[in-house]
Parts: structure tokens; sequence; C-alpha cells
């Protein structure tokens, strides 16, 4: 996974330990991963490490991520993609957000995940780095 050269540029607030990982280059033309393999880490992780740290405490590592689908008002003001996990039936409070020029193939994504009648939730993982936790959704599992 590298990290998008231009996160800082359009995230100035966030640390540069937060900005989210992940590539364009990790897609095909038509925004379909190159493979299985390809994740995204989450961006503006940092304040919510009590409710990353709430699902840790129930024994949970490997879950779902909820990612809505961006209406026209939020592609037209830009706003960022909040990501959810599910855990026990429930919903979390946000986790973290679509690092910033990676909203599109996680869009492209939920369609695919949609027109194949199949559930929109992403295998998540929330593992420790040493800035935090992190989580990082399984895009590559969608292709």
């Amino acid at each position: 996974m590298r990290f998008l050269s231009f996160g800082r540029v359009n995230n100035p607030e966030l640390a540069k330990t937060d900005q989210g990982a992940g590539s364009l280059d990790d897609y095909l033309y038509d925004l379909i991963p190159r493979n299985q393999k390809v994740r995204i880490q989450l961006a503006d992780s940092d304040p919510c490490q009590d409710a990353l740290r709430a699902v840790l405490d129930q024994g949970v590592t490997e879950t779902e991520a909820f990612i809505s689908r961006r209406s026209v008002d939020d592609e037209r003001t830009d706003a960022p993609t909040p990501v959810r996990l599910f855990v026990n039936q429930r919903p979390s409070p946000v986790v973290g957000f679509i690092p910033r020029g990676l909203e599109a193939p996680v869009e492209a994504a939920l369609g695919r995940l949609v027109d194949s009648g199949k559930s929109t939730r992403m295998k998540a993982t929330i593992r420790q780095t040493k800035n935090g936790l992190r989580v990082d959704l399984a895009i590559g599992l969608t292709r």
C-alpha cells in the first residue's frame, strides 16, 4: 500500500500519519482493483481511537465496514466519506474517512456490490500501528 502523494495537500489539518493510504495505481481503468490484496487505510482515525478501542475490547479485529453512497450534494461540496463498522449487528460511530482522491474507486466498488446483489458492507481489519489504531478496507475483495 502506498500513501497518496496528494493527501497532505487536500487535508492540511490532518497529521501526516493520519492521511490514510492507498493509490490509484492499484486500480484498472474502470476502477476495479488490480487484485484481491488491494487495501485502503482510512484517514482521520486519530479522533476515533476510543470507538476503535471499544470494538477491539469486544474481541473483534475483523469486521465489516459500512460506507454510505455519496449523494449529489456530497459530490458537489466534496464532502468526506465517513466509514462505520458493524459489530455485533450494530453500527459503530464513525471510525475514519475514505482518503481524498479514493472516493471514486470506493463508489465504484459499492456500485459493483449493489449490481451483483451482494451486501454493500466491505471487509475491514483494525490494526495497531505505532501511530494508533487504523482501519484497512479490503476493497480488493469487491472485484
